[in-house]
């Protein structure tokens, strides 16, 4: 039966080394850090995933409720007014933040699932390894960086968009402060 526990397979032995059935306990008996790091490094990570996926769909919802605001605004005026232009350039640059948005959060809800996929992988390379599978355990090992160097890649560059898009935002932001001013501003009194 292939489950059954086979004695350490030498490839093992030489990378710990170590000789026999205790090798898998004596690497983590001897740096206590080792267990800590294999449990709380990828609940950081995933975590960390979550956080930013939460908040990007708030940020996105924020975009989503100044698009219906923009939107109602313009029902309001007469197409070819100042006013209406005024609202209507906002239309674009928020299509282009919610866009960012929506990229952004797939590469972290990627990142998330990445993440998972990669502890997952390390739990059977654990099990091939306990059983002497070394094949398995190299394939698992292999996959297991591969899922773990995607999901670090999928977080990175969901916050590349991420800064873009706070930087339309306060680009924006600024233009309407400006143009709202210059609309509403009272008119001065004559000397």
């Amino acid at each position: 039966m292939w489950l059954a526990r086979k004695p350490i397979a030498p490839e093992f032995a030489v990378l710990l080394n170590q000789e026999g059935p205790a090798v898998q306990y004596n690497a983590v008996a001897g740096n206590p850090f080792a267990v800590l790091t294999a449990i709380v490094a990828p609940a950081i990570l995933t975590n960390a995933s979550s956080v930013l996926a939460l908040g990007t769909s708030n940020r996105l919802a924020r975009v989503v409720d100044r698009t219906r605001i923009v939107a109602a605004q313009l029902a309001s005026f007469e197409p070819g007014t100042a006013d209406h232009q005024i609202w209507s350039a906002q239309l674009a640059p928020l299509h282009i933040r919610s866009q960012l948005l929506v990229r952004a959060l797939r590469f972290f809800y990627a990142g998330l699932g990445l993440f998972a996929a990669s502890a997952l992988v390390s739990v059977g390379g654990s099990l091939v390894a306990y059983y002497g599978r070394p094949v398995l355990f190299h394939a698992a090992a292999a996959l297991a960086i591969l899922t773990g160097a995607s999901a670090v890649f999928g977080l990175c560059a969901g916050c590349v968009l991420m800064v873009r898009e706070t930087q339309l935002a306060v680009k924006y932001l600024e233009e309407e402060a400006k143009t709202q001013a210059a609309l509403h501003r009272p008119p001065r009194p004559p000397r």
